[in-house]
């Protein structure tokens, strides 16, 4: 009859078993498999190392480029807008790279009437009403009457901002900072300079599309902003990117808005500030827009301008 000693002896000669399989199987590839980790670990050692070089590389590379459109620039753009009227608008998505934005239009000479930042709020789907309100406070003829506030609010704008249309009422500097300080107020907009007058021209400096809950009607929108201003005068949207609903996207796959608005998709960098600046140009010059940049359904790098 097997008793409970059986059982005990039967279970520690199993275990001890395995442990002596164990110290074993260990002894007899420890060697081997050592070897191998080792060998791995140094392969990807050296690959991080090489990828290390090649980061190092493209970064030194991106900079000679920039470098190099900026020298560029300070030999092409001088006298390029010259006496030309240019008003600058910003979204926060695009906040970063206006200020180069706007050296490239001073090194061309433009007058820049002034920079207006465009706050989040404005474009917040729940302002509509109060956009709305705003707009109607002006006694201002051919706003629009869809219940848009973004839409009439940025009409009402560009009427104050930009040149009007021969015939109509001219706007005194009092009247524009009226209007503008109303906005400002409200928290709407931030002027970020005085406005010395109207312009003929608008740079909407821009960049990626919205991806919060209201993503969709905040593109529309920025996409009502550029329009309005478009009405009024030349326009070049600066962006950064070409991809969803972002206003540059938006454009260029719209063949009515891309006969009128240009767009620049990489206008976050210097080479970007810099054809953004010849984009305006090629507008006010030649009276042609075209879609500019490195992303998609861009036409070609930079503007083919008569020497």
């Amino acid at each position: 009859m097997i008793n409970f000693r059986y059982h005990v002896v039967s279970l520690t000669a199993v275990f001890l078993a395995l442990a002596i399989g164990l110290v074993v199987g260990t002894a007899a590839l420890n060697g081997p498999v050592a070897d191998s980790l080792k060998e791995n670990v140094n392969g990807l050692r050296k690959d991080n190392s090489q990828m290390r070089q090649t980061v190092n590389s493209l970064q030194k590379e991106l900079d000679m480029e920039e470098d190099f459109a900026a020298e560029m620039a300070q030999v092409y753009l001088p006298g390029k807008l010259a006496g030309r009227r240019v008003l600058v608008l910003s979204l926060p998505s695009g906040r970063d790279h206006t200020e180069g934005v706007v050296k490239m239009l001073r090194l061309a000479g433009a007058s820049v009437t002034g920079r207006i930042d465009i706050q989040d709020k404005f474009i917040n789907p729940d302002s509509n009403n109060n956009l709305l309100e705003l707009a109607s406070g002006n006694q201002i003829a051919g706003l629009p009457g869809n219940g848009h506030g973004v839409e009439t609010s940025s009409a009402l704008l560009a009427s104050f901002l930009m040149d009007r249309p021969q015939g109509s009422p001219a706007v005194t500097d009092a009247e524009r900072r009226t209007v503008l300080q109303s906005y400002a107020t409200a928290g709407y907009l931030t002027p970020e300079d005085k406005v010395s007058g109207a312009a003929e021209a608008v740079v909407l400096v821009t960049g990626q599309p919205y991806v919060d809950k209201d993503s969709g009607k905040k593109d529309e929108s920025v996409v009502k902003i550029a329009e309005q201003f478009d009405k009024n005068g030349a326009i070049v949207v600066g962006g950064m990117g070409s991809a969803g609903g972002n206003v540059v996207a938006v454009v260029r796959g719209d063949p009515v808005l891309s006969q009128t608005i240009s767009t620049v998709d990489n206008a976050n960098t210097v080479q970007g500030q810099l054809v953004t600046t010849l984009a305006l140009v090629q507008q006010v010059t030649e009276k042609k827009a075209g879609q500019y940049g490195v992303g998609d359904n861009a036409a070609s790098l930079l503007p083919k301008l008569p020497q």
